[in-house]
């Protein structure tokens, strides 16, 4: 078990990670602590975000997008992002085995994991397009 050091600016930070649903990025989690009434500074934000990704209690999402995003759920499980919005959703589904043994055999390799992210558009942006 890693050693914990959670302070009350830390244990904020992570509170508002674990419970959004959003993947939210280093700005939305200034916003929402604000709105909480905390009143941190954007280095301490940042700052606790990195500890917590260290400590392995949330993971930093790099998705292709200027901004990394912040997820506390940690089983295995892909995202889909949204091509119009920018909306980012888990996806439960298992990457089939034969991807891992194909990009091993391609690259060399020796796969410990992989991390998916599709592209697409959500629901809403389509019933929008229809429009």
């Amino acid at each position: 078990m890693k050693s914990l050091n959670l302070t009350t600016q830390r244990q904020a930070v992570y509170d508002i990670v674990r419970n959004s649903h959003d993947h939210p990025t280093a700005a939305d989690v200034m916003n929402r602590l604000v709105e909480k009434g905390y009143n941190f500074a954007y280095g301490t934000v940042y700052n606790s975000l990195r500890y917590l990704t260290e400590k392995e209690l949330i993971r930093e999402l790099k998705l292709g997008e200027s901004a990394s995003r912040y997820d506390a759920k940690l089983d295995d499980h892909q995202h889909i992002i949204c091509e119009v919005c920018g909306r980012v959703d888990e996806v439960m589904s298992e990457i089939p085995k034969e991807w891992s043994g194909a990009v091993a055999k391609e690259t060399g390799y020796d796969v410990h994991h992989a991390h998916v992210v599709f592209g697409g558009v959500c629901s809403e942006c389509q019933t929008k397009r229809t429009k």
